[in-house]
């Protein structure tokens, strides 16, 4: 039931009405687009978005996240396997929330691309950005107080988790750059005395001045615009070290999420 808008947008809202009267200060966004490679077979005729964690599908429990803290205004993006999500979502009237899908299935955008894309739908000062496989108890509420504090163009969620890509960050927090152990390659946007490696956690907070800043169209990733913007501006990590955190990409991962996660 996809509307023939320039951006392509169902709204999909709860019967409560959701918390549309909160939206100006702060909305949330689902990255629900992949193609799940990571997690076939499911994916063969899923989208990742579904899978279940202990009866809830990923997709459920982030729009529950969101929810736990005030955020019921959500933009949803959607690529693989569009219409089952779609569906999902009007079956269960949003979880309760307010959702608008945005609709890449013409073209996969990425995160950047994604957005980008997603601009018109914004209408809050600060958006909530997060992977769908990402399941976690990060206190979202101290994410959004430092961010309030800090005023940065972006607050990165991070850890000390041992991974193959970094964000690099001075002694205050502020990214750098970035690092691929596997490969070699590292991006440095911003001299620093210590370059301070952490985990992305897959959650960012970004102010929606940074979204005028994003000169590039189309597909891209937002690890890339980050590092473009980090010479002039001041993006922030956020690290939750010691939060249950998991990144639910692969089909194995499923069973220790239901361990973390059994409600």
């Amino acid at each position: 039931m996809m509307n023939n808008s320039q951006n392509n947008i169902t709204n999909i809202s709860s019967p409560t009405g959701g918390g549309r009267e909160g939206a100006r200060e702060m909305q949330g966004m689902i990255f629900a687009a992949g193609l799940g490679t990571r997690f076939k077979p499911w994916t063969d005729k899923h989208p990742k978005a579904l899978a279940m964690v202990n009866g809830k599908s990923l997709l459920q429990r982030n729009i529950e996240f969101l929810q736990q803290y005030g955020i019921s205004d959500i933009v949803v993006n959607v690529h693989h396997f569009a219409d089952q999500i779609i569906a999902a979502l009007e079956k269960n009237q949003g979880w309760g929330s307010n959702i608008t899908i945005s609709d890449e299935t013409d073209m996969l955008l990425e995160t950047g691309g994604g957005i980008k894309k997603a601009e018109p739908l914004f209408t809050a000062d600060t958006i909530v950005v997060i992977n769908v496989d990402i399941l976690t108890d990060l206190d979202l509420g101290k994410l959004i107080a430092f961010h309030q504090q800090q005023q940065p163009l972006s607050t990165i969620a991070i850890t000390d988790r041992i991974t193959s890509r970094y964000f690099l960050f001075d002694e205050n927090n502020t990214l750098c750059g970035w690092r691929n152990t596997k490969t070699g390659e590292e991006r440095i946007a911003r001299s620093a005395t210590t370059y301070i490696p952490k985990a992305f956690s897959g959650i960012h907070l970004i102010s929606k001045k940074l979204l005028s800043l994003v000169q590039r169209q189309g597909k891209f990733s937002i690890v890339d615009t980050y590092l473009e913007l980090a010479p002039s501006h001041i993006i922030k990590g956020f690290d939750h070290s010691g939060s249950r955190f998991i990144d639910v990409g692969k089909p194995d991962s499923v069973a220790e999420a239901e361990l973390l996660f059994s409600k």
